[in-house]
């Protein structure tokens, strides 16, 4: 029997998690890349990143589909770090010393608060997202080879201070190669996709184009000298990337305050964006398994604890990385330590392969995860459940996308607030137990008005009820009860069927949750 069970694992981690491993690897690359420049930081810190979030983080931590690394939106906290306090080893001591703060709050099990976020308002920071990666790879369809555009969201990819004053420069800068490898590479991803993948489905899409990609781009001169590609458009990882790695000085901890000012600042905006991305990737989870936040954020301590020793920037679960884990089929957490140990494997033997990748051919798989992220028809299914779920929606989409991830959110979840407060003036429910015969059976009746802030008792309660138990929910008539209730109530529905559980719903409306699938 253990042999067996242990060859089930094995082909398991064939067919879904080593197929996904190397899909959020290729999307990571880039990423870990393009994060450490924007932060004023060497390439390398990117990759030192990426691979502690893959190997360490994804062991402590116990989401099996978030994916941990370098994250975009912490770059201008990075920079503007490294530029006050004037070196690097300062900086990456902070980013130890926020692991520190990181794990204490996670200890002290402050990392529930993210419960309490309305699910529009996580829908709209995935859209969001969906949208900034996707603009983010303009440039890199038409060649653009200079760093500036992973500084922020997507405004500073087009504004006034950052795009328009340099469009003369792009224009220049637009690469025929780059744009005939791009439809190139998109034909090999729809055709592998649409015609391959099903009768191949242990080959990933992304790892057929990529390397498809990176046989043409040798193979585009051959036609025309003016489809060659510059060395600009290629990745470029230093052959010597761990001779560069140096340790930072413990013992300047105490050197200045400006050392603990962004230990503060990583710490709690690093802290909120891994709470806001496994509350998100929750709910992309197929098999509706619920991430521990406090064990979460003393995983994302340890990671940053050991990144800032090794000169790595800081790390945070990343939607994007996370989202293309389970778009690619990830099943547990070993599709993360898989990305983990090919961006290890890379920095030890492949560099020279690494480095014949085209950015473009890169964009391509990333635009497919965003437009993903963002397809049209979320804004469709939150727009017919209803003004008070479509509006705090798209409110958050779009401050999202003129500010910040952080300050986006709070707009959205301010909006959210007024909605509830307007509409609920009661909520709870009531819960009675009583034994029939071998059998404990529960009726849960809900309250006239029940809003989100009662999402964590509701999950909380149902989880901790027995297994080979009777569970009945019922719900008066003319109540109003938030969509993120009716969605715990409908998920509930398979957790009750792997724990034995007979579950009868009376009167509670249908409702669509999320759900993101493919291979």
């Amino acid at each position: 029997m253990p042999k067996r069970k242990a060859q089930f694992y094995l082909m398991s981690f064939l067919k879904h998690d080593l197929k996904a491993g190397i899909t959020v690897f290729f999307v990571a690359l880039p990423l870990c890349l393009g994060v450490a420049l924007a932060s004023g930081t060497p390439v390398y810190s990117g990759l030192i990143a990426g691979i502690v979030g893959g190997l360490i983080v994804s062991i402590i931590s116990k989401s099996e589909l978030s994916v941990s690394g370098p994250a975009a939106g912490l770059t201008a906290i990075c920079f503007n770090g490294i530029q006050e306090m004037g070196s690097l080893h300062l900086f990456f001591l902070s980013v130890s010393l926020a692991g520190v703060l990181q794990f204490t709050l996670g200890k002290l099990k402050l990392g529930e608060f993210t419960h309490f976020i309305p699910s529009a308002v996580i829908k709209g920071m995935l859209a969001a997202i969906g949208i900034i990666l996707v603009s983010k790879q303009i440039p890199l369809l038409i060649g653009y080879d200079q760093p500036d555009f992973w500084t922020n969201e997507l405004v500073n990819v087009f504004t006034f201070s950052h795009g328009f004053e340099r469009v003369e420069g792009l224009l220049d800068r637009i690469s025929p190669g780059a744009i005939f490898l791009v439809l190139l590479s998109g034909s090999i991803l729809y055709v592998w996709k649409k015609y391959l993948a099903a009768k191949l489905p242990f080959i990933p899409a992304s790892f057929i184009t990529v390397t498809g990609g990176a046989a043409l781009a040798a193979l585009l001169p051959l036609l025309s000298a003016n489809l060659r590609l510059d060395a600009s458009l290629y990745v470029n990882v230093p052959a010597d990337v761990l001779k560069q790695i140096s340790i930072p000085d413990p013992g300047a901890l105490f050197s200045g305050v400006l050392i603990w000012k962004y230990a503060v600042i990583i710490a709690v905006v690093a802290s909120l964006e891994t709470l806001l991305s496994v509350e998100a990737i929750d709910k992309i989870d197929p098999y509706n398994r619920i991430t521990p936040q406090n064990r979460e954020l003393m995983a994302q301590g340890t990671g940053n604890f050991i990144s800032g020793l090794l000169g790595g920037i800081p790390i945070t679960a990343v939607i994007v990385r996370s989202s293309a884990n389970a778009e690619a089929g990830g099943r547990t957490r070993l599709s993360s330590i898989t990305h983990g140990l090919w961006l290890l494997l890379v920095i030890l033997f492949a560099v020279p392969l690494v480095n014949r990748i085209p950015y473009c051919v890169l964009a391509v798989i990333l635009i497919r995860t965003g437009i993903n992220l963002a397809r049209p028809a979320l804004f469709v299914s939150v727009y017919k459940q209803g003004r008070e779920q479509f509006l705090p929606f798209i409110v958050t989409v779009v401050a999202i996308l003129l500010s910040d991830l952080l300050i986006g959110v709070g707009i959205g979840l301010t909006f959210a607030i007024y909605f509830i407060i307007k509409h609920t003036y009661k909520a709870g429910f009531v819960m009675q137990e009583r034994r029939e015969g071998h059998y404990t059976h529960y009726v849960i009746e809900t309250a006239m008005n029940v809003s989100f802030l009662n999402k964590k008792k509701f999950r909380d309660t149902l989880d901790a009820i027995p297994a080979y138990s009777v569970v009945e929910i019922v719900t008066p008539e003319q109540v109003y009860i938030d969509h993120d209730i009716l969605e715990i109530l409908h998920q509930y529905k398979a957790k009750a069927r792997q724990r034995h559980i007979d579950l009868i719903m009376r009167g509670v409306p249908d409702v669509d949750t999320l759900m993101i699938t493919g291979h």
